[in-house]
């Protein structure tokens, strides 16, 4: 997008129309020429009896009555101008004719001021709107939610003026609270805190939070249970060791985040910044620190100094003393010089003299430009009559301390403290340079201006000398636009101090303001006063994070987790139940041998044994559920940013995980929505083609015309290769009749894109003088109808560079200087260009900006030859045609259009060229309509739209131009990998429809089988559309009903390649209809892609809403810019591009990577992976807690479930925490079933991810059952070796006690859990079998550990007891068989007679059919792609010739081999080709040919 470059229309404005009005000049005015000059004159309004009285009483004063001028001016100006003819208020000798002390003077003055603005009418009307404007900001700050929005609205922002900024100026008594008696608007502190918690509140909140969660609530209300001796819990404290441990890991890890926020926010806080100080401002008060703030902060310091001390002691324990101290020192020395920093500085002149108040790093040149500049106090702010007291000057400052009103100064590189307003730059016309990439991503330098009205100010005197204030708007989210209004007062004739008091006015845009966050550069200073601070500012206002979003295998979580919360009820209900009836019998043994009932009745003990059974059996839910989950995503995480094949080393960007907790989703992708421009393509544009006068120019073979040729069934390489052989040949002969025409410095053939040697001939006038005519005209409109700012290279080359906001731009003025008309400099009044070299100046006398809404952009030229005034304009074909002069150029129009369509089937972008000539009255006229809308508070940009629309019509065509956006390295590959893995794409782009569908034919999507449904309905209703659906429905045997829609959801087979859809917006728009949606949506789905044009961003996120609600599907949205921000939100997975379109769509992603690509890699290897290894770990996890649980059940048979312990409370402790845990954690990011290298060969395996195979209600079923019946085995085994009353062990002593029997139970329970979770992995790797092994052991381990202590009571010396007897290790391993023989036995059969997709990849891969992706012994250097031949240095080198493919099972074997060859080599250097993909896809297709 263009960047917007209002300044250049208020420096014209100025120099053309001579009037900064609000009106347009009226003959029957009675104001001077020179008056016009000082400001807007007072908008007009109806003359009520109040206004006429007054009118009679004051004849002197002229009132000017204009009942529409008021009412659509919502700003309310003092409307008495007083008139030059006659004018006898208020006689104003000057301060030395009066022999009378200053501050009396002032007094006087301000008397008057005050009598004069006291006079004003509308008092009612204006104390109206403004209650009705409080009663709706106060009614907004009750609607939930509005401080936390974040999203940018589709719609335009309803903007309401909110506050009043004064500088050098007491506040008016509305701006004081009568009751009491303080500043009635409070703002916000600049100082921001982005952390969630604070030293103080950390603990009690983190705990809030955590147990939000319902499993931490239920595992903490099991812990209080059993601190209740009733429940026989032996240590209650034990018992709340593994929620506390949970606990624990989670708020260190929370708190961890936190401080390195906490660091980060004390970093911008700190900053360092000049503002003025020894003026008040009176629009803050001092800021009270009460004692509960004192004591807030105490803490902090407190905190920060524990932890940096933490820090110091754990670096002097671990590092060398000496290291250790030279690190401090320098510490010590940075923290001083920082100190030092804030030494007030001397950084303005503070006595009576002109010198400027530039650092003295600056050169003396331009201190002396700035000490001759003469002082121009028509329409200034500046007072040079009033006196001052020279103390004002700029001091350094924390950002912390900037305050609403304050006057700040940025020095050139530093980042700006807060949303100002330009006061002045150190440049003579008020321009500066910024760079906002803090804000948008952007790199590209943009132009803002400062005020007319306070561009002259150099330096405090100045300031002190100074009065004004801004009316503003209130914060809001949009970043590119601000409206605001500066007012001031000054005499009539500011070099006649007798003269009236007359209040002026100036707009106040985007062009004036500088936002927080913001890099000044090639400026040297910049004064700006602060309007936005902290959280008001628009970079706090749009640094939401991105919606939360939890993963599909998230939300199904909660069902496995509520049924085995019903288990754990039934068998806490069994257990009481029979425990009770148990107590109830009073003929039974009970009542002999034991003690009594634990409750009153038997009632009350079932009641308790309920309870107690509750506490016995937790671990059926298991506690370690989510934070292994967390663990194991956050480890993916990693993984995922630390594979070098997805780093793109041209900007050194990895693949960057920004949402941790849904990788499992990249692995259940069903349809991805992808934007085309900067996504699929490489956005960077070149210019190919033009028609200028009804003549084409340009030879190009694009990517798109590959794509025809597919289509067409013809030899794609062989043509391209002899096309880009003539295309060489002409550009060599171009570039000789360049430089023979004139030899430009600046001219590099490298750069030459845009190949015609005809248009040089024609601008030699071989073709006649007036096709010689329209090419020159032609070029002098691309070199100067933009918004690009020419800088000269910093490395010392001198070579001119053009930075603009589009890349479109960019590559126009660049095509334009190739041919001779070189933009040079943009100046106060305009831009300088060089035709064959010699410079010509023109005015811009404005410029109406681009926008997604005008698709266009004009500007307003005074050409220097003739003085004559054009408007030339610049758009998309269809809005520039329908502005051209009606029944004009008919001719021309069809040549034109008919060239445009030709070009846009060759896949490049068009653009039309228009021109309207002004008459000077013309424009004059129309200057004062802009004038005054630019002028408006409320609704400005529709305003200044309604009068750009009225000028921007009529116009003459002058010709089109025609960009390449060339695709991205590796696209079709990656496509065809997506579709082949069932992932159905569809592309949502802005292009139009013949472009669109040659792009895809091009990229692979779109192939010649392929049926294609085209459905452009712009003129048709509702139910014609409908009628059109249904009848497409019917090939497909739908009707579109609720059952269709049903078994839609349920199917997720891959459609065939006979369909394909493409639609325009227009059309978009009717089926998006509720009506409507779900037929649309089932008509896409049978088609193999979808190619949707001419859409626009909200369009984009609601086609994404409507497949994924209406289906129940998985979806994944990929873009590069701003308007894809939308659809990326709505996505359940969002994948931003880093491209040369700003940050915005990265920063609002959950995954970010530079290319296209590296997509197939994310889903289809980590994807892939995660979603099955999260799976199989939490069907692992379900397993062994059911194990483990059921034992306990068991045992409660033989004791009427009393809620006695099987065994020792610390295997219960211990189970999760250190017994089972890294088996199945290590399963969740470790295990593989195939390489990545075999799952790009065969992205067929990505199909179980999409049909949501890995987990279901039956695998989790078939896990509870295996872990019933295994929690059997090693029960009733050991039973049956204890129910005889035990064994004696070769010692002689009598194993018969529970402890010695739970030993038996418990390790025979954790082994089968260990060994389980082997089986189930796929890979045995020795780093597996290692922890496998550890697990293990430390049962053995803990077991002698814990026994040769007396506090182990009854379990002591149990070890040597236990582990010393045969019987034990019998038991052992004839319960491990048991145990895991039913599922070994399952698996062999599966494997054997009814094996998956992965099972028979497995076994080829073990016959060595894969080994060409893991061992070649030869560099692939043959790899020729037909995406090569487009480069620039095979548009520079091809000479023509044939290229070999491979075509044989044998050559596509050979280069396999030897292309990873090439791979693995470089992987020693962690370098990675960009073209990995095609080796993956010989693959592929070799697999397919031998099975």
């Amino acid at each position: 997008m263009p960047v917007k470059d209002s300044n250049f229309s208020n420096r014209t404005s100025q120099s053309t129309a001579g009037s900064t009005s609000a009106a347009a000049p009226d003959s029957s005015s009675q104001h001077s020429s020179n008056d016009s000059n000082y400001g807007p004159t007072i908008p007009d309004y109806d003359e009520d009896e109040e206004d006429r009285k007054f009118r009679a009483t004051h004849p002197n004063i002229t009132v000017n009555p204009s009942p529409d001028s008021f009412k659509n001016d919502p700003v309310f100006v003092n409307p008495y101008t007083p008139s030059n003819a006659d004018v006898t208020m208020d006689y104003r000798p000057s301060f030395d004719q009066l022999n009378v002390p200053a501050g009396d003077q002032i007094k006087k003055i301000e008397s008057r001021k005050l009598r004069v603005s006291s006079l004003t009418p509308r008092r009612k009307l204006s104390k109206q709107i403004k209650t009705t404007g409080q009663v709706f900001r106060n009614l907004s700050k009750r609607v939930p939610g509005v401080k936390s929005f974040r999203h940018k609205h589709p719609h335009p922002i309803e903007i309401e003026k909110e506050r009043t900024i004064y500088f050098n100026q007491p506040l008016p008594e509305s701006e004081i609270d009568p009751e009491t008696g303080h500043i009635a608007n409070t703002y916000p502190r600049n100082k921001i805190r982005t952390t969630k918690y604070t030293p103080l509140n950390f603990i009690p909140k983190n705990l809030f939070l955590q147990f939000h969660n319902i499993a931490n609530i239920y595992f903490l209300f099991i812990v209080i249970l059993g601190a209740f001796p009733i429940f026989g819990v032996l240590s209650p404290g034990l018992a709340a060791v593994p929620i506390i441990a949970i606990v624990v890991i989670t708020a260190i890890k929370d708190a961890i985040e936190d401080y390195r926020r906490t660091v980060l926010d004390l970093e911008i806080n700190n900053s360092i910044t000049h503002v003025l100080q020894n003026i008040p401002n009176p629009n803050t008060e001092d800021d009270h620190v009460d004692p509960w703030r004192r004591f807030k902060k105490a803490c902090t310091r407190i905190s920060v100094r524990t932890i940096r001390a933490l820090k110091r002691g754990f670096v002097m324990t671990f590092m060398r003393k000496s290291q250790a101290a030279a690190n401090y020192r320098r510490a010590d020395r940075k923290k001083q010089k920082e100190l030092l920093e804030l030494q007030p500085v001397s950084t303005l002149a503070t006595v009576d003299t002109r010198d400027t108040d530039l650092p003295s790093r600056y050169d003396s040149m331009d201190l002396e430009r700035i000490k001759t500049t003469d002082y121009i106090t028509d329409g200034s702010v500046i007072d040079r009559n009033q006196p001052t007291p020279q103390q004002a000057k700029f001091k350094k400052a924390y950002w912390k301390s900037v305050h609403v009103g304050d006057i700040v100064k940025v020095y050139n590189n530093d980042e700006v403290p807060g949303d100002l307003v330009v006061l002045s730059t150190s440049d003579e016309d008020g321009a500066c340079y910024v760079e906002t990439r803090n804000l948008d991503g952007e790199t590209n330098l943009k132009i803002r201006q400062s005020l007319r009205a306070t561009q002259h100010i150099r330096r405090s005197k100045d300031l002190e000398q100074s009065k004004f204030k801004i009316e503003s708007e209130g914060p809001h989210l949009d970043l590119y636009s601000y409206n605001g209004l500066l007012k001031w007062e000054q005499y009539a004739n500011p070099h006649d101090t007798y003269s009236p008091i007359t209040e002026r006015a100036e707009a106040v845009t985007i062009s004036n303001m500088l936002l927080r966050g913001c890099s000044l550069r090639n400026t040297k200073w910049v004064i700006g006063i602060v309007v936005y601070t902290g959280e008001d500012s628009k970079i706090v206002l749009n640094s939401g994070v991105t919606p939360t979003k939890r993963s599909r295998f998230t939300r199904l979580l909660n069902i496995p987790v509520i049924v085995n919360f019903f288990f754990v009820i039934i068998l806490a209900l069994v257990s009481g139940i029979v425990n009770g009836i148990y107590w109830n019998k009073t003929v039974s043994s009970a009542a002999f041998f034991s003690f009594g009932m634990i409750g009153s009745t038997s009632a009350v003990t079932g009641i308790i044994t309920f309870w107690a059974a509750v506490i016995l059996m937790q671990n059926l839910i298991p506690i370690s559920l989510y934070i292994t989950i967390e663990i194991v995503k956050t480890i993916q995480a990693f993984f995922i940013f630390s594979d070098t094949y997805m780093y793109y080393d041209k900007i050194d960007y990895p693949c960057t995980p920004k949402s941790w907790s849904i990788s499992d989703d990249l692995g259940q992708i069903e349809y991805i929505f992808s934007d085309k421009t900067g996504t699929l393509t490489q956005n960077v544009m070149e210019f190919k083609k033009c028609t200028i006068g009804g003549v084409s120019y340009g030879k190009a073979f694009t990517e798109a015309m590959i794509g025809m040729l597919k289509r067409d069934g013809k030899h794609s390489e062989e043509l391209a290769a002899n096309s880009l052989a003539e295309i060489a040949a002409d550009k060599a002969l171009m570039i000789s009749k360049i430089r023979g025409m004139y030899d430009d410095p600046q001219f590099y053939d490298d750069e030459l894109t845009f190949v015609s040697s005809e248009i040089i001939d024609d601008l030699n006038g071989n073709s006649g003088s007036k096709q010689a005519y329209e090419v020159d005209h032609f070029m002098t409109v691309l070199s100067l109808c933009h918004s690009v700012l020419p800088e000269t290279s910093t490395d010392g080359s001198g070579k001119l560079l053009y930075k603009a906001q589009s890349p479109d731009e960019s590559a126009l003025v660049s095509t334009a200087h190739n041919l001779g008309f070189s933009l040079t400099e943009r100046t106060r009044n305009g831009v300088v260009v060089q035709r064959f070299g010699k410079p010509q100046e023109y005015d811009i006398l404005c410029t109406l900006e681009f926008n997604s809404t005008r698709k266009r952009m004009s500007v307003i030229v005074r050409m220097p030859d003739t003085g004559k005034i054009y408007l030339f304009c610049k758009g998309a074909d269809n809005v520039i045609f329908s502005r051209l002069t009606p029944n004009s150029q008919r001719e021309l129009r069809e040549q034109t259009a008919n060239q445009l369509e030709e070009f846009a089937s060759e896949g490049l972008r068009t653009l039309c060229l228009a021109e309207k000539e002004l008459s000077e009255a013309e424009y004059q006229e129309w200057a004062a309509k802009h004038e005054r809308a630019s002028q408006a508070i409320l609704n400005r940009d529709e305003e200044m739209e309604i009068v750009a629309d009225e000028i921007e019509r009529g116009l003459s065509l002058i010709g089109g131009t025609a960009i390449e956006d060339r695709l991205q390295d590796g696209v079709p590959q990656s496509i065809e990998l997506l579709s082949k893995a069932g992932i159905k794409l569809w592309v949502l782009t802005g292009d139009k429809v013949e472009t669109a569908i040659n792009i895809g034919y091009s990229c692979n999507l779109l192939h010649n089988s392929m049926e294609l449904l085209v459905m452009q309905f712009k003129d048709k209703s509702l139910s014609e559309v409908e009628k059109i659906l249904d009848g497409h429905l019917q090939r497909f045997n739908l009707t579109g009903s609720p059952e269709d829609l049903a078994s839609a959801k349920l199917d997720h087979s891959i459609p065939s390649n006979k369909f394909a859809m493409v639609i325009d917006g227009d059309t978009l728009e009717k089926v998006l209809d509720p009506t409507l949606k779900a037929k649309f949506v089932l008509l896409g789905k049978q088609c193999k892609s979808v190619l949707c044009c001419r859409v626009s961003p909200s369009q984009k996120a609601a086609v994404v809403s409507a497949v994924k609600t209406t289906l129940d599907v998985t979806t994944l949205s990929i873009g590069d810019g701003a308007n894809d921000v939308a659809m990326i939100q709505e996505a359940d997975v969002g994948v931003g591009i880093a491209g040369v379109e700003g940050r915005q769509a990265v920063m609002s992603s959950d995954y970010a990577f530079g290319q296209f690509r590296f997509l197939s890699r994310l889903l289809l290897v980590h994807g892939r992976w995660a979603y099955r290894r999260l799976a199989e770990m939490t069907a692992n996890l379900f397993y062994k807690n059911v194990v483990f649980t059921l034992t306990l059940f068991w045992y409660g048979i033989h004791t009427n479930f009393d809620g006695t312990y099987l065994f020792d409370y610390t295997y219960i402790t211990l189970f999760n925490l250190a017994f089972t845990s890294l088996p199945v954690i290590f399963m969740g990011f470790l295990d593989q079933d195939v390489s990545d290298k075999v799952s790009l060969a065969v992205p067929e395996l990505y199909q179980r991810g999409i049909l949501r195979k890995e987990w279901s209600s039956f695998k989790f079923w078939a896990y509870i059952v295996d872990g019933l019946y295994q929690s059997a085995v090693c029960y009733f085994f050991a039973f049956c070796l204890f129910w005889t009353g035990g064994f004696v062990n070769p010692d002689g002593i009598q194993n018969n006690y529970r402890e010695a029997y739970g030993s038996f139970v418990a390790t025979s329970a954790i082994m089968a859990c260990n060994f389980y979770v082997l089986i189930n992995e796929y890979m045995w790797d020795w780093l597996f079998l290692l922890i496998v092994a550890i697990s293990c052991l430390l049962v053995f381990f803990w077991t002698g550990i814990y026994t040769a202590f007396v506090a182990s009571a009854g379990f002591y010396k149990a070890a040597p007891e236990v582990y010393g007897s045969l019987s034990f290790w019998a038991y052992l391993l004839l319960a491990l068989v048991a145990c895991m023989l039913p599922r070994w036995s399952a698996k062999c059969y599966q494997k054997m007679y009814r094996p998956l997709d992965v099972d028979i990849i497995r076994e080829q891969v073990s016959m060595h059919q894969f080994d060409h992706l893991k061992n070649p012994e030869e560099e692939y250097s043959n790899d020729l792609k037909v995406s090569d031949l487009f480069s620039k240095e095979s548009n520079m080198n091809s000479t023509g010739g044939s290229f070999a493919l491979p075509e044989t099972e044998a050559e596509a074997l050979a280069a396999a081999n030897t292309y990873r060859g090439s791979l693995e080599r470089m992987s020693g250097e962690r370098i990675r080709l960009s073209s990995e993909i095609e080796g993956f896809t010989r693959a592929s297709a070799l697999l397919k040919s031998q099975t």
